[in-house]
């Protein structure tokens, strides 16, 4: 077996296709060979009668996964510093091949004949999100941590995730895109991103029971109440349109602590991003799946290759200062055709 093939383990025992994400000390980040692996084995399943169910979960403790090896992709992209046009369209042409894969894989697994079943326990952020919340099943845990955290690193929220954030109730997935945050499993239910919740210690025994080909009858009950329900009042009301500044002054305005802090938050996310992010979300509310993945891909192949990204990436995972110099550094900077570029080819 190579080294590829043991990051992502593919048995099928007795009606179960099983995908494990199999990266532990990386928290199960997803490579490009990992995501030619599930896209390979659902292939090979298809038309295989023997399996009637598809299970995608993780190995170790710490969770599903916590997104696409970030730190890979900005190796292969180069120095984000700005340079001539042909430099960072190279470097967009780069980004857009490893995405394609990885969004290709994603539409795969929402697009599946047969069930797909997602334990969401512990981390999910980024990437594991699109390995998991299009799925038939989705299941989380009292452990279960999921999140799109992509502004904090010059991104917008990708794999799809906005098809569903879009639909969440009120303004709650403009307040989950934007601020990156990160909700527990009752929260997840309430964003659309999961369905059930089944404590930690039940998993072994819900997998026995998909090894015999049934879904079982399960409940979103039981979870620990999170906190958008009773923020809905301040989130509704602060997050309207797409003008980022705009919630951010009603956001600071209001007397909940949640909501000043949600401003803060915002003032650290890339400025770009965010205006970028906030567009892209009222565009998926009239995208299926597969237009929302095909904004995804103009989006973040294009995002990537700015200075953004690199800098996010060395803030955030490289140095860990958490003191990202964004170009530019302020919303009123942001150049709205800039903005607007980034976009070119979706949906057109």
């Amino acid at each position: 077996m190579t080294l590829d093939e043991a990051e992502l383990l593919v048995t099928v025992e007795e009606a179960l296709g099983h995908l494990q994400l199999n990266r532990p000390r990386r928290l199960n980040a997803l490579t490009p060979a990992m995501m030619t692996g599930v896209r390979a084995a659902l292939a090979d399943w298809r038309d295989d009668p023997t399996v009637q169910v598809v299970l995608v979960d993780g190995v170790g403790e710490r969770g599903l996964c916590a997104g696409a090896d970030i730190r890979a992709l900005a190796t292969a992209l180069g120095p984000g510093a700005p340079g001539p046009a042909p430099d960072e369209a190279a470097r967009a042409a780069v980004a857009r091949e490893v995405l394609g894969l990885e969004y290709a894989m994603n539409l795969d697994l929402a697009t599946f004949a047969k069930p797909v079943v997602a334990f969401m326990d512990g981390i999910v952020l980024g990437g594991g999100v699109g390995v998991s919340a299009h799925s038939s099943l989705r299941v989380v845990t009292e452990r279960t941590q999921v999140g799109m955290p992509e502004t904090a690193i010059g991104l917008c929220p990708d794999v799809g995730a906005l098809f569903l954030l879009a639909r969440a109730p009120g303004q709650c997935g403009m307040h989950a895109a934007l601020t990156g945050s990160r909700f527990g499993a009752a929260d997840a239910i309430t964003l659309g991103l999961a369905d059930a919740f089944v404590p930690s210690a039940d998993l072994p025994d819900l997998l026995d029971g998909l090894r015999g080909g049934e879904l079982p009858a399960l409940s979103a009950d039981g979870a620990v109440p999170g906190s958008l329900e009773g923020d809905r009042a301040w989130i509704d009301a602060c997050y309207v349109g797409d003008d980022v500044p705009t919630m951010i002054a009603a956001l600071a305005a209001r007397p909940e602590p949640a909501a000043r802090g949600a401003a803060a938050t915002l003032g650290r996310m890339s400025p770009f991003a965010l205006a970028v992010t906030a567009i892209a979300v009222r565009r998926a509310e009239t995208l299926d799946l597969a237009g929302v993945l095909d904004q995804d891909l103009n989006v973040c192949s294009r995002l990537a290759a700015r200075p953004d990204f690199a800098e996010g990436v060395r803030a955030k995972i490289i140095d860990k200062d958490d003191d990202a110099r964004w170009q530019p550094a302020t919303l009123d900077a942001v150049d709205p055709a800039a903005v607007e570029a980034c976009f070119a080819g979706s949906n057109d």
